[in-house]
């Protein structure tokens, strides 16, 4: 018989931050029961959003736009607790010189380029003038003072190319940390609500099949780093160092700190301060 329409239409950021919670698919079987989509966090989100994916990775910012139409995986994300390597701003100057000054937007993450806007405006006291632009630092530098950057360009400007051209290289994820004491959450998996409705057993299944990717990518993150590091820039030491710093978890610390986030960002950017977080329930006894 053929099951193929009813497998679950699911999202897979191309970012190595999500390697982790993907790789074990593989080891499990599960990834054949997945119609897998590869795209960016933003054209994910998108995609989710508009019924074209049933379950999926999504942006923190787009997540909120759409709570009423998502119900969020618990004890699943892509965040951190302190530093994060992979979400930087990228200066020539000191943070605190750049009020007016240009601030180059490399990044196709709403999350991460608010959580700059944030910590720029409110932690470090200063307002640029910002553009967008593909996420090249040679060419940023030279048009801009300063640049945000995500993912593997983030991560190959904070390990190689910022310290090799002499730059400033700041941690969004540390700034954040020590502004509020909390962790931060870039993206969160979540369902379509009408699918979870509709498919209750199998988004949890899904549910279940992430998490126990995700436990056996971090028992066996050597292994994760090794396979990966042949086709990457980076060596297996430096993405073991990666894939141990980020955090997959999704639980009360990392609510408190999407509270936080929504609450100072939220009007204006298209959420209300006390936007409601609805978590997948577990199968009732």
């Amino acid at each position: 018989m053929d099951n193929s329409r009813n497998r679950p239409r699911v999202g897979h950021i191309q970012f190595l931050n999500c390697l982790p919670l993907y790789w074990g698919l593989a080891r499990t079987g599960t990834l054949l029961d997945l119609e897998l989509t590869k795209d960016t966090p933003e054209k994910l989100s998108e995609r989710l959003v508009q019924g074209d994916l049933d379950i999926g990775p999504v942006t923190l910012i787009e997540f909120l736009k759409h709570a009423d139409d998502l119900v969020a995986f618990p004890d699943i994300a892509v965040g951190c607790d302190g530093p994060v390597m992979s979400c930087v701003i990228v200066s020539q100057k000191p943070l605190e010189h750049l009020h007016g000054s240009r601030v180059a937007l490399g990044s196709t993450s709403r999350t991460s380029v608010r959580l700059a806007q944030l910590l720029l405006a409110e932690s470090v006291g200063v307002v640029p003038e910002y553009y967008s632009c593909p996420p090249d630092l040679a060419l940023m530098m030279q048009e801009a003072d300063a640049a945000v950057l995500i993912g593997d360009a983030a991560l190959r400007a904070n390990l190689h190319d910022g310290p090799r051209l002499g730059l400033d290289v700041h941690d969004l994820g540390a700034m954040w940390k020590a502004w509020t004491g909390l962790p931060f959450v870039f993206a969160v998996w979540a369902a379509r609500r009408e699918y979870v409705e509709r498919e209750p057993v199998v988004v949890r299944q899904v549910h279940e099949a992430f998490l126990e990717s995700r436990d056996l990518s971090l028992q066996e993150v050597g292994k994760v780093a090794e396979q990966a590091a042949r086709w990457e820039v980076f060596d297996e030491e430096v993405l073991e160092r990666y894939f141990r710093t980020l955090d997959f978890r999704f639980g009360a610390p990392q609510l408190a700190a999407v509270a936080e986030f929504a609450r100072r960002v939220g009007p204006a950017t298209g959420f209300p301060a006390d936007v409601t977080v609805d978590l997948l329930e577990p199968e009732s006894a």
